[in-house]
């Protein structure tokens, strides 16, 4: 298991967390919506990190995306395990012949 798995784990078993004692179980306990908004400051974050070119900010604002987008799917019941089936059906074909197969 590799540390986005083991991550995607501890989300899920913090669902039942106390959210006074788990910052997972609180983001949870306010609803996929609000799961939602944060992911996206995150990534508004990594977007100016990696505009100023500090590898280092952009890292670690990199990591607290990925945690973000793990909480927004759970909220929202979607594991790691159908984004990865997801990318591996994608895997071998080409990006524009992906997004010419997607419907309108």
């Amino acid at each position: 298991m590799n540390a986005l798995e083991r991550l995607a784990a501890t989300i899920e078993a913090r669902r039942e967390a106390d959210p006074e004692s788990s910052w997972t179980a609180r983001l949870l306990a306010r609803g996929p919506e609000k799961c939602a908004e944060k992911f996206g400051e995150e990534a508004v974050e990594a977007i100016i990190e990696a505009t100023r070119g500090d590898s280092a900010a952009l890292t670690r604002e990199a990591a607290d995306v990925l945690y973000h987008l793990l909480v927004m799917l759970a909220a929202r019941g979607v594991s790691l395990a159908e984004v990865l089936a997801e990318l591996e059906r994608r895997e071998g074909t080409s990006g524009l012949a992906e997004k010419a197969a997607r419907k309108p």
